[in-house]
């Protein structure tokens, strides 16, 4: 006779404990002692089972019960939650359980956090400002709420994109796709399940579109590789002819470890153009947050390719010196002569990008000598007389003089001090992207440009005015340096003159790269990445102790809005309404009474 147990009690296990079937034993007082054994045991690997699932449901909460209220949302126990998720899917992916990596992508991808997490993105950042074809916004609390609600894989259907034109730095017209609202957030949820195994999988060697890789490690990389006497003096500069636009969809689908049935929406979707439906064969769209990750997977596998085995010529064992550096769709691989990289290292590539649907440049792709230098992110590679030199490139000076004399020339009559504001900018990003290269002499020849230009904008406004009595209205002499662009202000602490930002004043910092292997979501590797932070934000608060204990204090959070401070970030130090001092934002000054929770 078989029997159910019952449990009248009302406890987390009920619903299993009636589900338990349990074997008539003997009548005996010891069939009896050991019918109880076995139910206990049950008992107990059961309640062990469900209370993981219920860990699970509280930390991934479906939103069908989670609050209503946008601005209540505990964004730090969104991330936290969702980074718990992504951790056990690289775990999974190292120890090789597919099966249970799908499992996490699909409970992450139906969490309430991260859905959260991923209207929050899609609406905080530029991009929010502009609607897709349906023209809608999320630009209210409820709004974004709703949106919440309406990320579900169920009846999704995305719409076509808005095709927008934008200009090239060579002239030509890159085309872009605009997702609407939803679009954008579904690809930013499930972007949070792929790109844990895109950077378990992914090439050490790859720097594009990573998260915590930055083109100063690009740069580190090249100069590691080819600083040396006996380093490789050949580079192969390959493009990849409209990369974004010919991937193969056959290819996508069958290898992006996603959800195939949202990928497959989202490439045959298709695009809007002036009033005309077109169709997508091929081609990831450039403008979608997912397809940088999704062009990254396609080209992994480059740096195995072209690593080639040493080999013995005349005797001696020598290395082809091939290394690849990859910046998203640009790379440059390096050699010991031209011809490993013609016969050798060229075809290799080009039957690896044929299965992918793409193909080489021949007008673009070409082999340099390093004497002759090459540019790659930005920065101009070459050797003078045995020694490597990276400089600003050529085009870079160019475009940032082009872009300052537009600022001036759109602006001649406006007051002095806002015409600081919108040069400041300008000239504190070009500053920053270029520090850590060797930028002393670019950096002086700009500000002399910079300075001509001004002071003709100077004489132009006053044309009846002498010379000296022009430079006394808005020239200046700050801490002894005189010819100081600047203008008399007032503030809280006394009078001071608000300056325009010089180059010549970034100090030159030299990167340190990350290393090659370095997984930010891989819990092995959260020390690393925490020194690292810790030691940038160090040499940002210019090794003051005071600075560095109020930021760790407030565990690297602004005081007013709750978000992370950047190395990136401008910041202030401000007091309470208890005289108590507090690190924020620059831009979050104006919050700083409000109440703050840890």
């Amino acid at each position: 006779m078989d029997m159910w147990v019952e449990d009248g009690r009302e406890s987390e296990c009920r619903f299993v404990m009636k589900r338990i079937r349990v074997e008539t034993l003997s009548y005996t007082k010891v069939g009896r002692l050991l019918r109880k054994v076995i139910l206990y045991k049950k008992l107990l690997e059961l309640f062990k089972v469900e209370k993981q699932m219920n860990e699970i449901r509280k930390s991934c909460a479906s939103t069908d019960h989670i609050q209503n209220d946008w601005d209540g949302i505990d964004w730090l126990k969104c991330e936290v939650e969702v980074q718990k998720l992504q951790a056990r899917i690289v775990k999974a992916q190292k120890d090789g359980k597919h099966n249970k990596v799908k499992s996490l992508q699909w409970i992450l991808t139906h969490s309430f956090y991260a859905k959260a997490l991923a209207v929050k993105r899609v609406t905080s950042n530029q991009g929010g400002k502009t609607a897709g074809v349906d023209k809608v916004l999320w630009s209210t609390s409820k709004a974004k709420m709703k949106g919440i609600f309406e990320l579900k894989r169920r009846g999704y259907n995305p719409q076509p994109l808005k095709r927008v034109n934008i200009k090239k730095s060579n002239g030509k017209l890159r085309p872009l796709g605009v997702p609407t609202m939803r679009d954008r957030a579904m690809q930013a949820l499930h972007l949070m399940a792929l790109d844990p195994i895109a950077e378990t999988i992914a090439d050490n060697h790859s720097y594009g579109f990573r998260k915590k890789r930055s083109t100063e490690d690009a740069m580190s990389h090249i100069f590691l590789a080819m600083s040396k006497r006996d380093a490789p003096q050949w580079i192969l500069e390959a493009d990849i002819k409209g990369c974004f636009d010919h991937i193969s969809h056959e290819w996508m689908l069958k290898n992006i470890p996603t959800d195939k049935y949202i990928l497959d929406k989202w490439l045959k979707s298709g695009y809007l153009f002036k009033g005309t439906l077109f169709p997508t064969a091929e081609g990831t769209p450039q403008g979608g947050i997912i397809s940088p990750t999704l062009a990254n997977l396609t080209l992994d596998g480059i740096q195995e390719l072209v690593n080639l085995k040493r080999r013995t010529v005349n005797g001696e064992r020598i290395s082809p010196m091939t290394n690849l550096i990859r910046y998203a769709d640009d790379f440059v691989i390096t050699g010991r002569s031209k011809k490993i990289l013609e016969e050798e290292v060229i075809p290799k590539l080009k039957e690896f990008l044929k299965v992918r649907g793409l193909t080489l440049s021949e007008e673009k792709t070409k082999i340099t000598h390093i004497n002759d230098g090459f540019d790659f992110v930005g920065f101009n590679f070459r050797k003078y007389n045995g020694k490597l030199l990276i400089k600003p490139t050529k085009e870079g000076m160019k475009r940032l003089t082009e872009k300052v004399a537009d600022i001036i020339n759109r602006n001649k009559t406006v007051q002095q001090i806002t015409l600081i504001r919108l040069l400041n900018p300008v000239i504190t990003g070009w500053g920053n992207y270029y520090d850590s290269a060797v930028s002393a002499k670019s950096f002086q020849k700009l500000d002399k440009i910079i300075f001509d230009k001004l002071w003709k904008w100077s004489l132009r406004r006053h044309p009846k005015k002498g010379k000296d009595w022009i430079k006394n209205k808005y020239f200046h002499t700050v801490n002894g340096r005189k010819w100081q662009f600047g203008v008399k202000s007032k503030s809280s602490k006394g009078d001071y003159i608000f300056t325009l930002k010089r180059l010549s004043d970034f100090k030159i910092t030299r990167h340190i790269k990350l290393k090659a292997d370095a997984n930010p979501y891989d819990n092995e590797w959260s020390k690393y990445f925490a020194d690292r932070k810790y030691n940038k934000m160090r040499v940002k608060f210019l090794w003051s102790k005071t600075l560095i204990e109020l930021w760790s204090k407030q565990k690297h959070l602004c005081f007013a809005c709750g978000k992370r401070i950047e190395e990136s970030d401008t910041w202030n130090i401000v007091k309470t309404d208890n005289d108590t001092k507090v690190m924020t934002h620059k831009r979050c000054n104006y919050q700083t009474k409000l109440n703050w929770k840890y």
